[in-house]
């Protein structure tokens, strides 16, 4: 999956090397939203440091072993949705994504992540599609929600954000599942 449009007229594509300073930019207006769910926030200070994340999603599609995809609208990026790890011996893979703030509401990250399971268990064949969401995150936790993932429990303080530990629900979908 390259490029896929959405309905309501947003896209995912491959990043760019030209996209840092707008997804810099992106991200430090959605900095204070971002940080309270993410680990990565506090690191992200400059167009450099979003040049390094993307370098680093063109050497995961290159060693097929994940992808990160902009959500683009009217030509401007908005979010980022994608496999963070393929794990090939298993068929599996996590599902991470982020909307700016102004973005959500209108069903572009549900309609996302929906295109990124159509491909794990379309092309990819694989069995298993996890996504793990702040047990507080109610709007992250959504989308799992809205496609019919099951929720298959709770990792205790699994992540450390800023100077707290977040619970993560954990939710998944089977491949046998997938509608």
């Amino acid at each position: 999956m390259l490029r896929h449009d959405l309905p309501g007229g947003a896209s995912l594509r491959l990043f760019e090397e030209s996209d840092a300073d707008a997804l810099f930019a992106l991200t430090d207006r959605n900095r204070e939203y971002l940080q309270e769910w993410l680990p990565w926030v506090p690191a992200t200070r400059s167009a450099q440091s979003s040049l390094e994340f993307i370098r680093l999603t063109r050497r995961q599609v290159a060693d097929n072993d994940g992808l990160a995809l902009a959500i683009v609208r009217d030509g401007a990026v908005v979010g980022v949705a994608g496999y963070h790890r393929v794990d090939w011996a298993n068929r599996s893979t996590t599902l991470g994504y982020w909307l700016a703030a102004a973005e959500q509401g209108r069903g572009t990250m549900t309609e996302a992540v929906r295109a990124l399971v159509d491909h794990a268990f379309g092309p990819w064949a694989l069995e298993r599609v996890e996504i793990l969401a702040a047990v507080d995150n109610a709007r992250s936790r959504a989308v799992p929600e809205r496609l019919g993932f099951q929720h298959e429990g709770l990792r205790r303080h699994a992540e450390l954000v800023g100077d707290r530990f977040l619970d993560l629900a954990v939710y998944a979908m089977l491949a046998a599942d997938w509608r």
